[in-house]
């Protein structure tokens, strides 16, 4: 298990990391999600050894990192960092050797792993020929090519299209099935809400939630209902104990605690047969937009206490 305790930041006197905890487990796949200058990029950098932290530990199966236990890592940063005019296979196997691997099994690894992220009939083309989401690709099997226990990506899926978007999920979900530790950030929500197992939401050099994506979503959702019926359902918007989210003849989606939404389904009922009632969890996105508003308001309250 890949562990962060308090780790703590500053860039010339301006902290940017405040007391960050949060863990990534093997065989699960860990989304880091967060907005432009959340401390994504600096949180992985310090992971990688990349950057030093002011304060705090990073640990590996409950041991602090060194250089040897970071061998053991794969990283792809968010900028492109490959030869451009090398051909893909040999790149790739170039990168393999420098892990240790004679050149056959390197060969071996490079072209194996190209052809699982779909790129068999570009291995013998210059990267520089390759279009954006391919060169992307071919971040990532550099990433990947020693099998790492720890996958650490920075905007993984930047610039693919749904069709590479689901290859490289599988290739990330079968490494992770493997014991793998992959922890990735993604701006793609929608990606990371279908993918990942385990979500941390970072917000301000801070971690606003973390955990399971379902225990996300029932803990910093607000409780929401969904009511559809053979009777008209206009009357739910005259009740002072819900919100109305939206409406039609038949269906209304309302929000409310437990005892209101009780108390919408028994004047249902008593108006005709119900054809479903049931909560609605709020979706990433949804949960983003909550915890990273309340975030911005702490901070700008914040603000106002200092002037």
């Amino acid at each position: 298990m890949l562990e962060l305790q308090n780790i703590c930041r500053s860039y010339s006197g301006r902290q940017v990391l405040h007391d960050l905890s949060f863990s990534a487990h093997p065989g699960q796949l860990t989304g880091f999600v967060g907005g432009n200058g959340a401390g994504k990029t600096t949180t992985m950098r310090i992971i990688l050894g990349v950057l030093s932290a002011d304060s705090g530990t990073v640990r590996l199966d409950g041991e602090e990192l060194t250089g040897a236990s970071r061998s053991r890592f794969g990283y792809m940063p968010e900028e492109r960092g490959l030869y451009p005019k090398m051909q893909v296979a040999e790149q790739i196997t170039y990168l393999t050797r420098l892990h240790g691997f004679e050149r056959r099994e390197a060969r071996t690894r490079a072209e194996h792993l190209l052809e699982r992220l779909g790129l068999t009939e570009r291995m013998n083309a210059p990267l520089e020929s390759l279009s954006l989401g391919n060169q992307q690709r071919v971040q990532i099997a550099a990433a990947m090519v020693h099998d790492p226990d720890v996958l650490v990506l920075d905007e993984p899926f930047s610039g693919l299209d749904p069709m590479a978007v689901d290859v490289v999920l599988r290739v990330l979900a079968e490494h992770a099935a493997a014991g793998a530790v992959v922890l990735f950030s993604s701006h793609q929500l929608d990606v990371v809400e279908r993918l990942c197992d385990d979500l941390v939401i970072i917000g301000s050099g801070r971690i606003l939630a973390a955990g399971g994506r379902e225990q996300l979503r029932e803990r910093h959702g607000t409780r929401r209902f969904e009511l559809i019926t053979d009777a008209d359902t206009g009357w739910v918007r005259d009740l002072n104990s819900v919100q109305v989210d939206e409406f039609s003849a038949e269906r209304v989606l309302f929000r409310g605690d437990d005892a209101a939404a009780q108390q919408v389904l028994q004047h249902a009922m008593a108006r005709g047969p119900v054809r479903q009632f049931r909560p609605v969890l709020p979706s990433l996105s949804e949960i983003f937009k909550d915890v990273a508003s309340d975030d911005y308001a702490q901070q700008s309250r914040g603000q106002e206490t200092r002037t």
